[in-house]
């Protein structure tokens, strides 16, 4: 089996709301096959539990008849975006075939406003990266700060979305305190060093647990679309959570356009788990930016010694193995701030102190190649 077997297969299954089958308007995604097992992902018009099930009988019986011993298929709402693509190519289209019940359901679809928020919508001029890496610890969230503020400093509008929604650092990173204000049913993000902000962390009190599962972290994630005024955004960073769980799922999806930047220390272990990130990005057709390295090395005060504190190498054999550029390393040591300075952050290094230099270039070489 490979995928066009698998989607030919499967034409026959249709989604009622828009009365054509799922495998020509794309509803079928995200299809790996490996041997005898089919993984895939249905994005449908409603979330309806008994269309769900009828799917998924139907699936597994016309997949078992080319030879699918396992079939996993994972289920989600289309997203705004692309069930307004759908509408479009629909009315687009003529002699599709559609009675006349279809025809109705559809007009009445097209009818309604398509919400789409701004950013996401088709003339949007904001270019979204997402930062990830394979595994926590590695310092992504300090490579986002940073490397946000850096495209701010080089005269960018700059936002960010902290989409680690267990693990929110960001707020705490760049010093943000309180909770954001409103307008109206909008939130206003709070802004510091020039990049606009939203996480989790602001609306968690006393740094209590997160306990959701999919499906909810996955509307949060929509609400920092819908519900935030970001007004004009140039450069919009996603802070993903380490791995290949659902939340990177619903980033891929949602932002089809997405690009991405790979985090890792130089231990081999740290770079050989930031492949599959990395996999999962080209497999769901996004360009990879390319990889920072972070903890390159520890440089000495005292005699400018530097020392590989977890080896050597490990950012350079990631990026030759996703063919992607390396844009930075960064070696390991604290921002040189004080809490007495005005613009304190604990996590923001200052434009003119050396790591700070290193994030402008990287940042002068986002800006190159989003």
């Amino acid at each position: 089996m490979d995928k066009q077997q698998v989607l030919d297969a499967l034409k026959s299954l249709g989604d009622p709301a828009l009365g054509q089958s799922m495998a020509e308007l794309g509803q079928i995604k995200d299809v790996v096959v490996k041997g005898h097992d089919v993984r895939m992902t249905f994005a449908l018009a409603e979330d309806d539990d008994q269309l769900k099930a009828n799917l998924e009988k139907q699936a597994r019986e016309l997949l078992a008849n080319i030879g699918a011993e396992h079939v996993h298929i994972r289920f989600r709402r289309l997203t705004e975006v692309e069930l307004a693509d759908i509408r479009a190519r629909q009315s687009a289209a003529s002699g599709d075939g559609l009675d006349e019940m279809q025809r109705r359901r559809r007009a009445e679809m097209q009818s309604q406003p398509s919400g789409v928020p701004p950013l996401l919508a088709p003339g949007s001029k904001t270019k979204f990266i997402a930062v990830a890496s394979g595994k926590g610890g590695v310092g992504k969230s300090t490579v986002t700060v940073n490397l946000a503020v850096a495209l701010a400093r080089l005269g960018k509008k700059v936002g960010i979305m902290d989409c680690d929604i267990y693990g929110f650092s960001v707020p705490d990173m760049m010093g943000l305190e309180g909770t954001p204000q409103l307008a109206g049913d909008k939130i206003i993000p709070p802004e510091r060093f020039g990049v606009k902000v939203i996480s989790m962390g602001f609306f968690v009190e006393d740094n209590s647990p997160v306990i959701w599962r999919g499906p909810m972290l996955g509307r949060m994630l929509r609400n920092f679309f819908n519900e935030v005024e970001w007004g004009e955004i140039e450069y919009m960073l996603l802070d993903l959570p380490p791995g290949t769980g659902d939340v990177a799922l619903d980033v891929h999806q949602l932002i089809p356009h997405s690009k991405e930047i790979l985090v890792t220390t130089p231990h081999a272990t740290a770079a050989f788990v930031a492949a599959r990130a990395g996999a999962m990005a080209k497999h769901t057709n996004h360009d990879i930016i390319g990889v920072v390295e972070n903890m390159s090395w520890y440089e000495c005060p005292n005699c400018g010694e530097k020392q590989y504190v977890f080896g050597r190498g490990g950012g350079a054999r990631l990026a030759a193995e996703l063919h992607a550029e390396l844009i930075a390393q960064i070696p390991l040591g604290q921002p040189d701030n004080h809490p007495s300075e005005p613009d304190f952050s604990p996590s923001v290094y200052k434009a003119a102190s050396p790591v700070g230099r290193l994030y402008l270039e990287a940042a002068e070489r986002v800006i190159q190649k989003a």
